[in-house]
């Protein structure tokens, strides 16, 4: 397996594996699987924020992706990103998301950057709840019935995980792109 940053041709792929989460699961509360082009523009806005998108690959098949993008908009959280890692459904379980993800966090202490937050879906979700524990990450808090899907209230589990001293000490990077 290989670990590279996702390119235009790998829009296919990563509308396939995202669209089969946000039409059977509840990690993601969208509820239409985009297109192949919105999946190669949203790669391209992360991109352009300067933050990794990457891809897992093996015997040339993208079997999983993770990015971070930015918190929020505002300027104040410019050292902070928010990760998404999703994987294709029959390479679940066999660390694809471990190994993904963690070269995004990688590159994001690389970065320069102070916080990692985990928006996760479904308080159930417990493959997403461990991967992320097991990278580092702290439980922050839980969002009771946030969102609405498939027919039910959803809670959103909140995770984060420091980079670089986290708030322990006055940043030394510029952060973010934002409003680009």
């Amino acid at each position: 397996m290989i670990i590279r940053g996702a390119e235009s041709r790998d829009a296919a792929a990563l509308a396939a594996i995202y669209g089969h989460h946000v039409l059977h699961g509840l990690g993601t509360f969208e509820e239409d699987a985009p297109a192949e082009d919105e999946m190669d523009r949203r790669r391209v806005a992360i991109a352009n924020h300067g933050l990794p998108y990457l891809v897992a690959e093996a015997e040339g098949r993208v079997l999983g992706y993770a990015y971070a993008s930015p918190f929020r908009q505002r300027p104040g959280y410019r050292f902070t990103v928010e990760d998404s890692v999703y994987v294709a459904p029959d390479a679940l379980g066999k660390g694809i998301g471990r190994a993904v993800l963690s070269a995004v966090l990688q590159q994001c202490e690389a970065l320069g950057l102070r916080q990692v937050m985990a928006v996760i879906g479904d308080s159930g979700n417990t493959a997403s709840i461990g991967l992320h524990r097991a990278l580092g990450f702290a439980d922050a808090g839980l969002g009771r019935g946030l969102g609405f899907k498939f027919g039910r209230w959803v809670d959103i589990v909140f995770m984060q995980k420091p980079l670089n001293g986290g708030e322990g000490r006055a940043p030394d990077a510029t952060g973010l792109r934002l409003g680009v």
